[in-house]
């Protein structure tokens, strides 16, 4: 069982590297033996969880680079740089996106206020910027026959959110959460159902995770109510989220492609 699970030999790639996801997808591939090339925005801060990794793990298995997800040129002058490194990647964990957190109501809007700008943002970064890395470094996967292309997607992928989390919070008008988001991450759900019917035959894997909230730094009031909400009345933790990860990235998924695995403790069961 242990080797089903091993990523040993494995070279992992992972955008969005340095916010609050990042960190927990690259431990865990690093645990279960892989190297892995990290990516963010240039204009990314690292972060607290991103300055752990690197003091446990040297830059034969830890590397960082920066581009922007939505532009063609800096991807795939990546590309070039993580084959200088380690080679043609053979896991590719989608993990860049936007999204406005319930502590953070600043921009604030009503619904019909929302700016077509922010929400082509959203879907730019989301979903077409998704797209674009998958293009550049899923091809290369195609090329070499073997692959597993994770989507990170979202519990709102698949159902509204549910405003009533949010009206405690202070702000006029009422604190919204972005719609652009969850029909972004609901197009990259598709996207891999429509990758990996277009690469199976190729070798490549493609399929979503899509966690349910994570427990941070979110106020009292949203947590409790947010638990509430939940059949197993918690947020995730890192460690709810590495387990499935693991098993999509390594062979103890080689017949799994297509799919959308929820980790949301059950809340949309209900």
């Amino acid at each position: 069982m242990k080797n089903l699970f091993s990523l040993k030999q494995e070279f992992a790639v992972v955008t969005g590297a340095l916010g609050k996801l990042g960190p927990i997808w690259i431990e865990t591939l690093l645990e279960a033996g892989a190297k892995v090339f990290a990516l963010d925005h240039p204009e990314a801060k690292i972060s607290q969880g991103y300055k752990s990794l690197q003091g446990r793990f040297d830059k034969q298995h830890l590397q960082l680079a920066f581009a922007d997800v939505t532009v063609r040129e800096e991807v795939e002058a990546v590309y070039q740089k993580c084959l200088d490194v380690f080679g043609v990647p053979s896991i590719l964990v989608n993990n860049a996106g936007i999204d406005q957190p319930p502590g953070q109501p600043d921009n604030a809007c009503c619904l019909e206020d929302i700016p077509l700008e922010l929400n082509l943002k959203v879907f730019e970064v989301n979903a077409l910027g998704l797209f674009l890395v998958t293009q550049v470094f899923g091809g290369q996967m195609v090329k070499a026959g073997r692959g597993s292309i994770i989507n990170i997607g979202s519990l709102y992928a698949s159902v509204a959110p549910d405003s009533r989390l949010y009206d405690h919070i202070e702000c006029d008008p009422p604190f919204l959460k972005p719609p652009a988001y969850g029909a972004s991450k609901a197009a990259a759900v598709n996207l891999t159902r429509y990758l990996a019917t277009l690469w199976a035959s190729c070798g490549v894997r493609v399929n979503a995770l899509s966690p349910g909230g994570v427990s941070g730094d979110q106020d009292p009031d949203f947590r409790r109510k947010f638990c509430e909400r939940v059949p197993l009345g918690r947020m995730a933790e890192a460690s709810d989220l590495s387990g499935p990860l693991l098993f999509l990235a390594s062979s103890a998924s080689s017949y799994v492609t297509g799919i959308e695995l929820v980790v949301d403790g059950g809340f949309t069961a209900w």
